[in-house]
């Protein structure tokens, strides 16, 4: 309230008319709380400005914002060589071989090609880990034109301590009661 005043009085001193239009109020509030370095750090800013890991639309917001704060107006066709130039390479090389009208279709065809890359790269990720994972099943199957059926896992709990059954271990149920008939007299003869 007290720069307004002293606005005021500064002006009424000088024979000055009173502020009564929204730019010269804009005008006398930049001059009062912007400093001088404001726009040279603006302009810095936009012709530094790279999309690196933003997205296409952050980039352009970003470009945008710098435009407008810095009281920019230019020619649309100056507008799109500045938003082409702070492009990713992987963008910008394949967007120059494509036909657009103005930059709003630029960015559209920009996002677009931004969309197809994540795409690629995604798809890279899961395909190479399933093509390894495959390269390595069929290294240890073997070289056999036709699939083997894939074994079902086993169960991991008590069956993991017991020892797997050999051909050699089987015995007939007769030969089992034998066994079991020698054992049983053996303990008694223990017992008694």
């Amino acid at each position: 309230m007290y720069w307004w005043t002293t606005l005021e009085r500064d002006r009424r001193l000088h024979k000055e008319p009173p502020i009564g239009y929204w730019n010269d109020l804009r005008g006398a509030l930049r001059r009062r709380h912007i400093p001088s370095y404001y726009n040279r750090k603006l302009m810095d800013n936009l012709q530094r400005l790279q999309q690196r890991t933003m997205s296409v639309e952050e980039y352009r917001q970003k470009m945008e914002l710098y435009m407008m704060r810095a009281s920019i107006r230019e020619n649309e066709s100056t507008t799109i060589a500045r938003f082409l130039s702070g492009l990713n390479l992987e963008i910008r090389d394949r967007v120059e071989l494509l036909p657009y009208q103005d930059l709003n279709d630029l960015v559209q065809l920009c996002i677009t090609v931004e969309q197809q890359n994540l795409r690629k790269t995604s798809s890279r990720k899961e395909g190479s880990y399933s093509n390894s994972y495959q390269k390595r099943d069929f290294k240890r199957e073997g070289s056999t034109s036709k699939e083997k059926p894939k074994e079902t896992p086993k169960p991991i709990g008590k069956d993991m301590l017991t020892p797997p059954i050999r051909t050699r271990d089987v015995k007939c149920l007769n030969a089992l009661e034998e066994d079991m008939c020698k054992l049983n007299v053996q303990t008694k003869e223990l017992c008694f």
